[in-house]
């Protein structure tokens, strides 16, 4: 697994690429985290446009990261998902929780509370 990260205002993007799994997830929540704080970020995005696999930690990841975005009156969204992760996304249910974005541009005018270009 591969981070790496941009930032657009409030807004930390998380550019992903590998696995998530049991062995990353652990890592990948400290490091999105540490980059939230030193960013004093409000909002996040998951581009998971490299991300080949992820099971039910990178899940678990994403939804603790949400609950502490909605403590901070902040969005979540995730960006570029592969069709295979998009099918995980969907039959875990996540999909309810956090909208998916074919394109990292309509991703951030959602998190930041505007329309799409």
């Amino acid at each position: 697994m591969e981070l790496r990260f941009t930032k657009r205002n409030q807004t930390l993007i998380a550019h992903i690429s590998g696995e998530i799994d049991h062995h990353t997830s652990g890592e990948l929540r400290l490091k999105i985290d540490r980059a939230l704080e030193q960013i004093s970020g409000k909002n996040i995005i998951f581009c998971f446009r490299e991300v080949t696999f992820m099971d039910s930690s990178g899940i678990g990841m994403m939804i603790g990261r949400y609950k502490q975005i909605q403590s901070l009156g902040g969005r979540v969204a995730i960006a570029c998902a592969s069709p295979k992760v998009a099918d995980i996304i969907a039959l875990s249910g996540l999909g309810r929780l956090l909208p998916d974005y074919d394109e990292l541009k309509a991703a951030l005018a959602y998190v930041e509370g505007r329309e799409a270009e």
